[in-house]
């Protein structure tokens, strides 16, 4: 009977004994799986705290923004507020701007209404030198068949009053045929100014013609003053 206790004693030792040292391994095992499963939540714990700060970091950053628009609208309501109390002045001065275009869109009408009567006048103006033309054309002709000069020569000035270069003017004419003024001006050297008055003299003194049909005027000596030339370089040469 003690050996079948001992034994039943021995049996049921052992059961404990497996028992406790599965109980142990469970124990352990889930040990082991309550680290990892701590070690996971605190990586979750790490990682929100991470998304946390950087959420408050955004979310400081949109405070930041909201703050600076909020201080630019601000700004921009105290601009229109100032804009609101400078509209009278402008409306005045667009008003008073609206009257001067008015004036000018009058002025500029009268303008345009003096432009088209100038172009009027100059067509006017056109007409009659055509016909001025035409007819300072025809003048020729008329001294031709008349045959009469229209200055006739003051013989007692013929050669006396001559300038010597009034003289050499006469001479060319004479030798080379009809120049204009300003063909005649580069030969003798003179200003522009001095020969025109030099022809003019010599054509209102009645030593020179005048050809009008053309500008600028051409110049010839005179039948009766080339004679008199003549004579005075054969008479010279005598």
């Amino acid at each position: 009977m003690i050996d079948f206790l001992l034994i039943l004693i021995s049996v049921l030792l052992a059961i404990t004994i497996i028992f406790a040292i599965e109980y142990y391994r469970q124990l352990r095992r889930s040990q082991r799986e309550y680290e990892k499963a701590k070690e996971v939540v605190e990586d979750v714990v790490l990682s929100f705290n991470r998304e946390l700060k950087q959420e408050a970091v955004k979310l400081d950053t949109v405070v930041y923004k909201e703050e600076a628009l909020s201080s630019k609208i601000d700004a921009t309501l105290e601009r229109i507020e100032s804009l609101e109390k400078q509209l009278p002045s402008l409306e005045s001065k667009i008003n008073s701007v609206s009257e001067d275009n008015e004036k000018l869109l009058t002025k500029i009408t009268d303008f345009d209404r003096k432009v088209c009567d100038v172009a009027a006048t100059q067509e006017t103006l056109k007409a009659r030198m055509s016909d001025f033309e035409e007819q300072m054309r025809q003048l020729p002709i008329a001294s031709e068949v008349k045959g009469e000069a229209v200055i006739p020569i003051k013989k007692d000035k013929a050669m006396g009053a001559l300038t010597e270069t009034e003289l050499k003017v006469l001479e060319m004419l004479v030798s080379e045929g009809p120049k204009t003024a300003p063909e005649i001006k580069r030969r003798v050297e003179l200003s522009r100014e001095h020969t025109a008055r030099l022809m003019k003299k010599l054509y209102e003194e009645g030593y020179l013609e005048r050809e009008t049909s053309k500008i600028p005027f051409k110049y010839s000596v005179k039948k009766e003053m080339e004679k008199l030339l003549k004579k005075s370089e054969s008479e010279t040469t005598a």
